[in-house]
């Protein structure tokens, strides 16, 4: 596998890992209640679509 494929997957574990945490014992009400968790989250999130994105062009 190509040393770009991996650190691109590499990048998806590290962002989902990171969402993980990110809301371990929150309750929905919770993340609409913090807009930094929100924002955090959905960084991740963004993170997991551009290298998926660019594992596509491989």
């Amino acid at each position: 596998m190509k040393d770009e494929i991996l650190k691109h997957l590499y990048d998806v574990k590290d962002a989902t890992l990171a969402i993980k945490r990110f809301i371990e014992g929150k309750t929905f009400d919770d993340y609409k209640g913090d807009v930094l968790l929100q924002s955090g989250v959905e960084r991740k999130f963004e993170i997991v679509g551009e290298a998926l994105d660019r594992i596509k062009t491989f």
